[in-house]
């Protein structure tokens, strides 16, 4: 009998953790774009950025590389243009990436000094690492609220998790966004494939207050968990809103470097 009643009350707690679970989710295509998107303003709040950033990549045996590289950010609206310029080690120094987003459409390009030459970055390619690390060409992409499709939100204590798909991807079915409720930055990004797999996931730690509006990691992680990688990437010396020359996001930048 004491056995019954225990399985029972397991039974009952069950089903009433499930239809809390059911009350929390909100299948509301609108409200959880609205989430998003205020993540969104947030983020373009600021008219440019420029940083050092170190990036350290680990493989499943835990060996490590590390690479160093200066970014210049600039946001005009729904506009986003963003340059990464590797200047260690000395494999990789002068090596450039540029991501220039307007119109609604993203152009990508890699500059490779090994070379010469500079590569534009096809849709084929988009699901392809960068150099080497846990992070893709389409992860560095910006991630523009119109690129998506919203399914729904759950509301969490201290956030919100929003689900999404993302129809021009070849590389994640969908994802889910853990953002948090004060200050609507991403905490955490999970990445599922096809088969409902959770493939990838990415952490933001170290939040730091950039302006009164905008709060944003000083580091990051991408976790490959099929591969049992990761890569770090840290944030120093961050300067907002200073002079960007124009023709730091052209080909003449990529080449010139640093």
């Amino acid at each position: 009998m004491k056995k019954l009643t225990l399985l029972l009350n397991l039974l009952l707690l069950f089903t009433l953790t499930n239809q809390l679970s059911a009350q929390e989710r909100i299948t509301d295509e609108e409200q959880a774009r609205s989430i998003f998107e205020e993540v969104d303003d947030r983020r373009n709040s600021i008219e440019s950025e420029t940083a050092k950033m170190e990036m350290v990549i680990t493989d499943p045996r835990g060996r490590t590389r590390s690479r160093t590289m200066q970014s210049w950010n600039l946001v005009d609206g729904d506009d986003n243009k963003s340059l990464i310029i590797f200047s260690d080690p000395g494999n990789v120094r002068g090596t450039g990436f540029l991501s220039v987003r307007e119109d609604g459409s993203t152009q990508q390009r890699l500059f490779l000094p090994s070379v010469g030459r500079i590569q534009t970055i096809g849709s084929s390619e988009r699901g392809d690492r960068f150099m080497g690390s846990d992070f893709t060409y389409e992860d560095l992409g910006d991630q523009d609220p119109d690129d998506y499709e919203f399914e729904w939100l759950e509301e969490h204590e201290d956030y919100y998790l929003v689900r999404a798909s993302k129809p021009d991807s070849d590389q994640y079915a969908y994802v889910e966004f853990e953002i948090l409720k004060e200050k609507y930055a991403l905490q955490k990004i999970h990445y599922y494939d096809e088969d409902d797999n959770q493939i990838k996931r990415l952490e933001a730690e170290n939040l730091e207050e950039i302006t009164d509006q905008l709060w944003s990691p000083t580091k990051m992680t991408m976790y490959d968990l099929r591969e049992d990688r990761k890569t770090e990437i840290t944030w120093s010396d961050r300067e907002i809103n200073s002079t960007i020359e124009d023709w730091r996001f052209t080909e003449r930048g990529l080449r010139r470097g640093i």
